[in-house]
């Protein structure tokens, strides 16, 4: 429908492209990372759990001899192995060091701030309500930092059925919830412990809050908002929810353009969760084929920047440009000593 009520003929309109979206810092550190290793290597490089939650870059790499496993005891002894971007239990990093000939953790800095923060506050008495989906690998990571003082929750009735404590509370999250599904958590929390301690800086990813706040950008001038990430994509799903909570009457999560119905009318909102690649986005678009083009809708600019986990930087030291680039890769792609300009998108297509 168009702005002034008129009806809109048949097929796209236009497409309005959130901005921010797709690929936040972390997962940009976390392909890289991994695709060092891919060159660094003689395959198969084992990964515990999906580097990040998308289907096209795990299949990318599973094409280049990677193996992705829930469990690092299928890890062979003496193999090369990467933990995920979600964050890893103590024990299960401390199994991996054991059984891997070179373990790399790319798990997310903010990720590990919220690991940081139980194990200080478990370590100063207080018992943690965390607030995070159920199996949920980040949360599940987290939770077994300090597994005998701390509680899930992810519902206002969860914390309604909290035990009674003596000791202090702290409130702490997953980074990838929406802001609506914290905000209403916490409330509650907060009413329940008066003298609930917080961190200084919340806990939710601000390219999770940046992508969020694009989407409610675009959304009231959508006749169908498309949502790209995979399933698993915890963040992704906020987004999906996000939309149809602010009134978008068609909301549609696609792994890739494959998936798009062939009826989708009027004004188009494209948007896509932080581990999905810009070449689905991409593809996305031109198969919506908008008549009057695309228009794209930036809320902020970001410029945050994660180095290379520290063993990696430690194999790029050790191995060089030069020797990557003999083991199959281009001496750019391998990794140079400062990678802030080269962007996952272009590792990936490297691959």
């Amino acid at each position: 429908m168009h702005p002034d009520g008129a009806p809109t003929p048949d097929g796209v309109e236009l497409v309005l492209l959130a901005a921010p979206r797709g690929f936040c810092a972390g997962v940009e550190m976390a392909i890289k990372a991994l695709a060092w290793m891919v060159r660094a290597f003689e395959p198969p490089v084992y990964c515990y759990h999906e580097i990040v939650h998308n289907q096209l870059v795990v299949e990318r790499f599973r094409q280049r001899g990677v193996v992705f496993v829930d469990d690092v005891a299928e890890v062979p002894q003496g193999r090369p192995v990467m933990l995920s971007a979600h964050g890893s239990a103590p024990e299960v990093v401390a199994e991996a060091r054991a059984r891997a000939s070179y373990v790399v953790d790319a798990v997310c800095p903010l990720v590990t701030k919220v690991h940081h923060e139980v194990k200080v506050r478990a370590g100063k008495g207080y018992r943690i309500v965390y607030v995070g989906h159920e199996g949920h690998e980040e949360a599940v990571g987290t939770m077994a930092v300090a597994p005998d003082a701390i509680d899930r929750v992810e519902s206002v009735e969860e914390v309604l059925a909290l035990p009674e404590v003596r000791q202090p509370v702290a409130l702490l999250a997953q980074t990838t919830l929406s802001h609506r599904d914290w905000a209403e958590v916490a409330d509650a929390v907060t009413e329940r412990f008066p003298d609930v301690w917080t961190p200084g800086r919340s806990d939710l990813c601000f390219a999770t809050t940046n992508r969020q706040a694009a989407l409610m950008d675009i959304a009231p001038r959508c006749d169908a908002v498309v949502v790209i990430g995979s399933v698993n994509s915890s963040n992704t799903r906020a987004l999906e929810r996000l939309a149809a909570a602010a009134g978008c009457t068609r909301v549609l999560r696609v792994n890739s353009a494959d998936e798009l119905p062939t009826d989708i009318t009027g004004v188009v909102g494209v948007t896509a969760g932080a581990s999905a690649p810009e070449e689905l986005v991409e593809s996305v678009i031109a198969r919506l084929a908008p008549r009057d083009g695309v228009e794209e809708v930036r809320v902020t600019q970001e410029d945050e920047y994660f180095p290379p986990p520290r063993e990696m930087r430690d194999l790029l030291g050790a191995v060089g440009s030069l020797g990557a680039f003999a083991l199959g890769g281009s001496a750019r792609a391998a990794g140079p000593p400062d990678d802030r300009t080269l962007s996952a998108s272009e590792v990936l297509a490297d691959l």
